[in-house]
């Protein structure tokens, strides 16, 4: 017979062989202190082992493909960078200018302002809308076609063989929504992903997920520390807990193996923890890391990420006052917090621009001129350029380091390209985890289930949260405010679109520690 000293010899021995890692202290936990000048590429280095180990796995083939958040500050102006679409075939990459213009390539010409008035169209020859297969097998009614105008908004041209036509909105009126946290109601969210399988998106199996929390030795939480997991196969992860403490990791996202077991190294400040992960474990993963004290004010990195075609013209018509009142009242909130403000606005291939980033800054008056600058056109067809833009808003932003918590806001009405190639969303929201930015999907009116989906893909894994607008008829946005959505969500409370998100922020900042 085993005796249980045996078993946890056993148990033991066959950690280290399944992953050729370190020493285990204290419940599978090991801590060490790493002076600056000796920290080396993340993951590494792990704990020290005191007696030879089994032959090493293969080096890791999965390396971040990001840069972790790294900006000192945002107190700059406005600066502003615009991608443009498509010239005469031709992608033309960005260019920034001083003083926060950009540059737009025509014909060896450059014209460069902070909001230019775009030249007259040139003539496009007839194309046929393109339509994304959810949207052409939908059950009756008709669908608004995204018209391409080269600036200003043009009202949507109805399509007697798609779906519901959108209808315009009375701008004067308050915009509602609800809201729903798919990691807290996880059951209802597997159900809608399986009863929509067969819509076009980028699959990451996320049914298997599970909990890390990181504490310190008083049993506080530990926010903004890197977290690496990684298998004995080399397929790895990276995340960053959240203001609270606590990540969700989903082992079949990353790793095709279906590795048994996996090893969690946490750290920050220079101090690194280790405990490890068992699949199909059901209690969370428990790690304590002295990771120093805590910064004294909290620091905030929220950035609207919407798209700007003309279909959208008037929810931002409206959302306009409606991101004022956000900014404005996020920077009051009690805690004082440390506010960055940033806008990445996107059209599509064929557009006057494909995206327009507005880095994070501390100039709210300068932000809030970009944001009444903010006009809805373009577009052409129903799925936009939202890939890229999310590649931009989680690479290309100057996101603060040092315990930030960062925030996307993304308002759309249509899901991403699929057939572009290049940057796709599923990529960047693993990366998005990594550098510890939550993005909150706020779907407009015109959004289609595939839109759906794709948006509440990107929440779930982040750890954010699907943000939808209502009307006091679910299918008629012109009916005005009120409590209903045609999206497939229960259980939801309904208030103004600015409260909510505003309320969101609160929360987040709220989880923070004592002195956070």
């Amino acid at each position: 017979m085993t005796t249980p000293t045996k078993s946890r010899q056993f148990a033991r021995s066959l950690l280290v062989a399944l992953l050729g890692t370190s020493l285990l202290v204290s419940g599978c936990e090991a801590t060490s202190y790493m002076p600056p000048s000796e920290v080396v590429r993340w993951p590494e280095p792990m704990p020290q082992p005191r007696q030879p180990l089994p032959p090493q796995p293969a080096p890791m083939q999965t390396q971040p493909n990001f840069a972790s958040p790294s900006a000192p500050h945002c107190a700059r102006p406005v600066q502003t960078v615009e991608v443009p679409g498509r010239v005469a075939g031709t992608l033309w990459p960005e260019r920034a200018l001083p003083g926060g213009r950009y540059a737009r390539r025509e014909d060896d010409e450059v014209r460069a302002s902070v909001e230019p008035a775009s030249p007259a169209p040139a003539p496009r020859p007839p194309a046929a809308p393109a339509v994304s297969e959810s949207l052409a097998g939908a059950a009756g009614g008709t669908l608004a076609r995204k018209e391409a105008p080269a600036d200003g908004f043009a009202p949507p041209v109805a399509a007697t063989d798609l779906a519901p036509q959108r209808q315009r909105l009375p701008r004067q009126e308050v915009v509602t929504a609800g809201m729903v946290d798919d990691n807290a109601d996880f059951s209802s969210y597997l159900q809608f992903r399986q009863r929509h399988a067969q819509l076009a998106h980028r699959e990451r199996d996320v049914s298997q997920r599970h909990l890390l929390i990181v504490r310190n030795a008083a049993g506080d939480a530990v926010p903004d520390a890197e977290v690496a997991v990684r298998a004995a196969s080399g397929a790895a992860m990276w995340a960053r807990t959240d203001a609270g403490g606590r990540v969700w990791l989903h082992p079949r996202a990353f790793d095709s193996g279906n590795s048994a077991i996996y090893e969690v190294a946490v750290r920050k400040n220079g101090r690194q923890a280790t405990g490890f992960l068992r699949r199909g474990q059901k209690s969370a993963v428990e790690i304590t890391l002295d990771a120093g004290a805590v910064s004294r004010r909290a620091r905030l990195d929220l950035l609207f990420l919407v798209d700007a075609t003309g279909s959208m013209g008037d929810e931002i018509a409206r959302l306009r006052a409606t991101l004022h009142t956000i900014a404005r009242e996020v920077a009051a909130l009690p805690s004082r917090p440390d506010t960055c403000f940033g806008l990445v606005a996107y059209r599509d291939k064929g557009d006057a621009f494909l995206l327009r980033r507005h880095d994070l800054t501390n100039d709210l008056r300068g932000f809030q001129q970009v944001l009444d600058a903010l006009q809805a056109a373009g577009g052409g067809d129903y799925p936009e350029a939202m890939n890229e833009a999310l590649h931009d808003a989680v690479h290309h932003i100057s996101w603060r380091g040092d315990g930030a918590t960062r925030l996307v806001v993304l308002l759309a009405d249509a899901p991403p390209h699929l057939d572009y190639g290049g940057p796709q969303y599923d990529d960047d929201m693993l990366a998005a985890l990594g550098k510890g930015i939550k993005v909150f999907g706020v779907g407009a009116s015109g959004l289609d289930t595939q839109g759906e989906y794709v948006q509440r893909q990107i929440a779930q894994y982040t750890g954010g949260r699907f943000v939808f607008l209502t009307y006091r008829q679910a299918t008629n946005p012109a009916s005005g405010p009120g409590r209903e959505t045609v999206h497939e969500v229960d259980n939801y409370s309904v208030d103004t679109l600015d409260r909510l998100i505003v309320r969101l922020v609160s929360e987040e900042l709220g989880k923070l520690p004592k002195g956070g």
